[in-house]
């Protein structure tokens, strides 16, 4: 019986415009799995003349296109469509993931304030009579990691 490697396929996270921070922690798991996640964070530079490049240099220049393109598609695959006219003239990941990350991740005056919002529901946290203990701890987990997710180091 012949093996198949590829029997999981992931289902890409959709990106709302409401789910930023979850949906961009799944992307880069998803693109560290799929070797994608360096040209996204970091970019390529595109030679400004491919004559001067070694055979080496071209192969791997056209591997990092690809996987360029590669991401930018998975981009452009999971936002909305309002989302997507947002990002629709950028030409590499790079572009498209700086401009989801500076139109949802917020400035740092918004996400000061998100952090205070989120300190003072964890200071509020009490346990409903109604409520399980993992549900409880649930609602605690969730809250912690929303705060390190908006940058609270303690």
């Amino acid at each position: 019986m012949a093996s198949n490697n590829n029997l999981l396929q992931p289902q890409l996270p959709k990106f709302t415009g409401k789910n930023y921070s979850q949906w961009s922690i799944q992307m880069k798991v998803l693109y560290a799995a799929q070797d994608l996640w360096e040209v996204v964070e970091n970019g390529f530079v595109e030679p400004n003349d491919q004559a001067v490049l070694t055979q080496q240099q071209l192969t791997e220049l056209k591997e990092t296109r690809k996987k360029d393109k590669k991401a930018l598609f998975f981009i452009f695959q999971v936002v909305d469509e309002a989302i997507f006219e947002r990002i629709s003239s950028c030409t590499t990941s790079k572009q498209a993931w700086d401009t989801l990350f500076a139109s949802y991740k917020g400035e740092e005056k918004v996400k000061m304030a998100r952090l205070q919002t989120l300190r003072g529901e964890f200071d509020m946290l009490r346990m409903k009579e109604s409520e399980s203990v993992e549900d409880y701890f649930n609602r605690i987990i969730s809250l912690v990691n929303q705060l390190r997710i908006n940058g609270e180091k303690n």
